[in-house]
């Protein structure tokens, strides 16, 4: 979590690692093809996430990190 959110490792975070990281904030993950697509209740955006060769996309990353902190999950407040 803390290499999503520092915002200076985006090109080197691992694809797994960001689904696990989602899963683990119980975002619900469906995959078409190689799109791997996580919606959440209560969360109004849903994120469609590519894998790039082993890594996550430096792009979708700051996706997730903006909707980590919009909705500041992963804090002790969340739930």
């Amino acid at each position: 979590m803390e290499r999503i959110l520092g915002g200076s490792a985006d090109k080197n975070i691992s694809f797994g690692d960001l689904r696990s990281f989602l899963k683990g904030l119980e975002f619900v993950e469906r995959i078409n093809g190689d799109h791997y697509i996580f919606s959440k209740e209560g969360v109004e955006e849903i994120l469609n996430l590519q894998p790039k060769g082993s890594k996550a996309k430096p792009y979708q990353v700051k996706q997730v990190r903006n909707l980590i902190l919009k909705y500041q999950m992963g804090s002790s407040a969340d739930d």
